[in-house]
């Protein structure tokens, strides 16, 4: 069984931390777990690498990636198998993804097509399941989408200038991870501030009942900044500027007298503020939004697969869309940690796009 890495989150590491010599090595680590399950020594290694290093050189890098926390000795003067740590770091750093074969997209789209003529939804997802688990020799597993799931925290971690992660912890323990846009110019403080933000107000809600009380929260400040603005604007101290519908602020005139009319000047700093926390509202918003449509597969990688609390097992999952691009559950297999990633993951990919075309008419 694949062990647990004893250092951080793989996203601490690059791949620039790396010489070309170590990720050599490491992959052929990788690769030699992936297709045997069995540890490497370096004399074997020596041997299978493009390079020419002799075994005492293989070994000083194989003291390197092990320091890095990416490979293990299962017992003592044993070859090396990669950590938790170092498979996700595989995965998301190294792994070249293939592309489903044309006589198994076929084969998939057909059967799935034919399912749908006979069965209702879970009939369709069942069959869909029984033959990705036929493709990838490896369990299928199918999960409807529930919409009382409580959450109990959100956090959003910057990944690329336009993509952001969203991970969503529920209630009941089980994490989902999804990849969503953002602008290139939001800065990273308004990721952890709208996070801080909804930590404080998400606790028990579903993402929906969250969205929707912050929607309301937002349209009863919107209100009172409208009423308040139209009262200073009344009064001649200030003017809107901007169109309807378009990024608006209040002017402000005559600041002297506002100094001497001390409603007006409360009511200014209130507009201040109603403002700012529009502002706030609106991104959350705007997050949440991104958060329910986020797109692409998602790998768990042995003990990060809390659904099954699986230390030795990895699960590939895609999500299901309806029509109105809602997620109503999601499709995938789960198996050993040492399953081809690489022609498993698109095949995944592709069942779950077929079943949601299939099922969204």
């Amino acid at each position: 069984m694949i062990r647990n890495a004893p250092l951080a989150h793989p996203s601490a590491l690059s791949l620039a931390q790396l010489s070309a010599r170590a990720r050599e090595i490491f992959r052929h680590i990788v690769d030699s777990y992936l297709a045997s399950g069995d540890p490497v020594g370096s004399r074997n290694l020596a041997r299978l690498l493009p390079m020419t290093l002799s075994p005492a050189s293989v070994r000083n890098v194989m003291q390197d990636l092990e320091e890095l926390g990416l490979i293990y000795a299962p017992h003592t003067s044993a070859g090396r198998l990669p950590t938790e740590l170092g498979l996700r770091f595989f995965v998301d750093s190294m792994l070249q993804i293939g592309d489903v074969e044309e006589n198994e997209r076929a084969r998939i789209a057909a059967e799935v097509e034919a399912a749908s003529k006979d069965h209702d939804f879970p009939g369709v997802l069942a069959e869909a399941t029984s033959l990705l688990s036929g493709l990838t020799r490896v369990a299928g597993v199918v999960v409807a989408s529930k919409d009382n799931v409580r959450l109990k925290q959100i956090d959003f971690v910057r990944l690329e200038p336009e993509r952001a992660l969203v991970i969503l912890v529920a209630d009941d323990g089980s994490v989902e991870n999804r990849v969503i846009p953002v602008a290139r110019d939001l800065p990273a403080s308004a990721l952890t501030q709208a996070a801080n933000y909804l930590n404080a107000r998400v606790s028990g809600r579903t993402i929906a009942e969250a969205r929707e009380n912050i929607e309301g929260s937002r349209r009863a400040a919107q209100m009172e900044l409208d009423e308040l603005a139209a009262r200073i604007v009344e009064a001649g101290l200030a003017t809107w500027a901007g169109a309807m519908g378009e990024s608006r602020q209040l002017i402000v005139r005559g600041q002297a007298h506002l100094l001497e009319d001390l409603t007006a000047a409360v009511d200014l700093e209130r507009v201040r503020l109603l403002f700012a926390d529009l502002e706030t509202k609106t991104e959350v918003i705007d997050l949440l939004e991104r958060a329910e449509q986020g797109e692409g597969v998602r790998i768990f990688i042995g003990s990060e697969n809390k659904l099954f609390s699986l230390s030795g097992s990895s699960m590939i999952a895609a999500p299901l869309r309806d029509s109105e691009r809602r997620i109503i559950g999601a499709l995938g297999v789960i198996g050993p940690t040492r399953i081809n990633y690489a022609r498993i993951v698109p095949m995944v990919d592709y069942t779950a796009r077929v079943v949601a075309r299939v099922i969204g008419g």
